[in-house]
């Protein structure tokens, strides 16, 4: 894969998730009620993220959890070339019965990955409303799914691949966009 371009870095992505705690905290009058629920890998540690600014911001704290999708995937059986899947686990700490829970992701692009989330969450409980925050949005839904906070909507083609590094595992803060 080549490198094409370099859309964010750690500036603009801290840039990009304090707007969008401002907008989770100004939707929902407040964090009351609220979760925070990361999906693996890179969305815990962007749900986080978003948890510390708006603790920041609000002076309180908002609970964070964290999602496993493997099994709901339905894309599984491509993926794994018929080996058994790695189960992290979900690891969720507050009831999420009747809060708003804010399902966290890095990229949203076919939808799939976010119906496995939901699928996931209601396994869990029956929250009061889910919403939505992506870093990048990079259009070519599959599905009829849309984000409620975007970072940035980044238009691409679909010979083309967004990848987002976050220092918690790659030891960098950048979103680059690169030919497949």
């Amino acid at each position: 894969m080549d490198q094409k371009a370099l859309v964010l870095d750690e500036q603009a992505i801290g840039r990009a998730l304090t707007r969008i705690a401002h907008q989770i905290i100004e939707k929902n009058k407040g964090i009351e009620e609220c979760i925070l629920v990361g999906i693996r890998t890179r969305g815990i540690y962007l749900a986080e993220r978003l948890a510390a600014k708006i603790e920041e911001i609000e002076g309180k704290s908002v609970p964070v959890g964290e999602l496993d999708i493997t099994l709901y995937r339905d894309d599984l059986t491509m993926k794994t070339d018929n080996q058994e899947p790695l189960v992290k686990g979900s690891d969720i700490p507050a009831e999420i019965t009747k809060k708003k829970v804010i399902l966290v992701d890095d990229v949203l692009y076919t939808g799939r990955t976010v119906r496995a989330g939901l699928d996931a969450l209601m396994d869990q409980g029956r929250p009061a409303a889910i919403q939505l925050a992506v870093l990048v949005d990079r259009g070519h839904r599959e599905l009829p799914i849309r984000a409620d906070y975007v970072g940035k909507n980044i238009p691409t083609s679909k010979d083309e691949r967004i990848v987002v590094e976050l220092a918690e595992v790659d030891q960098v803060d950048q979103v680059s966009i690169f030919d497949k």
